[in-house]
């Protein structure tokens, strides 16, 4: 057997998998989405648009809009009780 791969995709095999019904190309709407500061979202990782992607860890988590980093958003979440920051692109992101 070979060396097992420690990259930021490891151990997402179900994770980032997308249903039947969710495959083909990606609609403008998700990519030029809009959230206001203080705005409550979700991170929902697209997994075939890479760029802006978070770390998998926080798949599925909620957060607050705090402000915005070029064409991605500043979130920040509560990750096990310690305050974090995620820097996300909008196609990764949606309304909670």
């Amino acid at each position: 057997m070979g060396k097992m791969s420690h990259g930021p995709r490891s151990k997402t095999r179900y994770k980032m998998r997308k249903r039947l019904n969710e495959r083909g190309p990606i609609t403008v709407n998700r990519i030029v989405k809009t959230f206001k500061v203080g705005d409550s979202v979700a991170i929902d990782l697209e997994p075939s648009f890479h760029k802006g992607m978070p770390f998998k860890r926080f798949q599925g988590m909620t957060g607050v809009v705090e402000g915005q980093r070029g064409d991605a958003y500043v979130i920040k979440i509560s990750d096990q009780g310690k305050p974090k920051t995620v820097v996300a692109y909008p196609i990764h992101l949606r309304r909670a």
